[in-house]
């Protein structure tokens, strides 16, 4: 059957699809990974790279899908989801993120999981030749899936001394004027930077200026710490009119195998969403649909974990600083993103994020995610598997011995 090779479609023949792999960090961090485990099988990995939760989701959440799974109506299709689902999203939406104008039959739509969302939303507005401007770094499906149908992604770099967040002050007018789409992620993965009132109110500014669609990821809105509210781009002024939310049960909920999020705002977004969405799948099993109202209902369990990973952060950063690097704790997400040493006492030099990572994994057993882009970069989580405190500390102790016998070099 060699033909087959002959007649892929050109999306994939010229390059596009091997485009995302290079960014797709985590199925390259897996490899290594395993490489590692099958070199050393002895070895204590402290994997710091994991970008999901430690612990599974809430036994009440898992005890609904149970009694939900053996209920025969629950067997039928869902297609665009289930009117409960939607009103306790919108219910959460006001009760988390202080969100009260949202239309739960109209506003906002069940996705299986944030990740088919966004692989979605190119699909409702890009055609060949349109742009769409997204953060670097950033997750790369919506560039992928622009790329596939034609289209250009533009980057904005989320630079350290801008404080993560974009500038809109330097993009081209011609670049402006082929765009449709700008895609932000706050609290942001990877460097952990959150979003302000007035960062989403100039986001809505220049969406309304240049006639662009703001898709708002906030897969982390509600992992926040030390007196940090959970803050929602739909809670601005104006924000309902130029774009949408994509909130995500898989990071607040421990739920990410459950593949369950929604997307809310502009009902005419939701609506071409909710189109392109029949004719693509057939919508969440209901029994998880049901689960993630008990979680949308139960916000508490989110606060279970940010105290947890807040806790973690302590830990980390205060490890992270006696070895020498230059970080400060986030204010929210699982992540701490730190810039890559120059190298080592003994004379190994760093050329990059990518070579920064492997070293750590291969002399260190610590696994982490590197960035090239815009700068040298590695991200460590804090979602690293411990039963207790006890044992979060001996972890970190572990990871502090181990990185200051490298004698890494700042």
């Amino acid at each position: 059957m060699t033909f087959i090779k002959d007649i892929i479609a050109d999306r994939f023949r010229d390059k596009s699809f091997d485009i995302a792999k290079p960014d797709y960090k985590f199925m390259k961090i897996k490899e290594a990974k395993e490489n590692i485990k099958k070199r050393y099988p002895d070895c204590e990995l402290i994997d710091m790279g994991i970008g999901e939760p430690d612990l599974p989701a809430d036994s009440n959440i898992v005890k609904i899908l149970a009694r939900e799974a053996k209920k025969p109506e629950n067997r039928l299709y869902a297609d665009n989801g289930i009117k409960e689902f939607q009103e306790a999203a919108a219910k959460y939406l006001k009760e988390v993120y202080g969100v009260d104008h949202i239309d739960p039959y109209k506003e906002i739509l069940h996705g299986i999981g944030a990740k088919s969302i966004l692989a979605m939303m190119p699909l409702c507005f890009i055609n060949p030749g349109d742009i769409t401007l997204t953060t670097l770094p950033s997750y790369p499906i919506i560039s992928t899936y622009t790329k596939y149908l034609g289209g250009v992604v533009y980057g904005l770099p989320l630079k350290r001394a801008n404080h993560f967040y974009p500038d809109f002050s330097n993009i081209p007018n011609i670049i402006l004027y082929r765009s449709k789409l700008i895609y932000i992620n706050y609290p942001n993965n990877p460097t952990g930077q959150i979003a302000t009132q007035d960062f989403y109110k100039r986001i809505i500014e220049f969406a309304h200026k240049n006639n662009i669609i703001v898709v708002a990821d906030s897969t982390y809105a509600a992992i926040t710490f030390d007196g940090v509210k959970p803050l929602s781009f739909l809670s601005i002024d104006g924000a309902k009119e130029v774009g949408v939310e994509i909130h995500s049960l898989s990071k607040a909920f421990n739920m990410t195998g459950w593949r369950l999020a929604f997307i809310a705002g502009n009902s005419e977004a939701i609506n071409i969403y909710g189109i392109l969405k029949a004719n693509t799948d057939s919508g969440q099993f209901r029994a998880i649909q049901k689960s993630g109202i008990y979680a949308l209902n139960h916000p508490e369990i989110t606060q279970k974990n940010c105290i947890r990973y807040s806790r973690r952060f302590d830990l980390l950063i205060e490890a992270l600083k006696e070895v020498g690097f230059d970080v400060e704790k986030p204010k929210a997400t699982f992540y701490c993103y730190v810039p890559v040493p120059k190298g080592t006492k003994s004379g190994i030099i760093f050329k990059n994020a990518d070579d920064f990572s492997l070293y750590l994994l291969n002399k260190a057993f610590i696994c982490t995610v590197p960035w090239n882009s815009p700068e040298p970069y590695v991200r460590f989580s804090v979602t690293f598997e411990a039963n207790n405190y006890k044992e979060e500390k001996r972890i970190i102790n572990k990871l502090k011995e181990r990185l200051l016998r490298l004698e890494l070099v700042f």
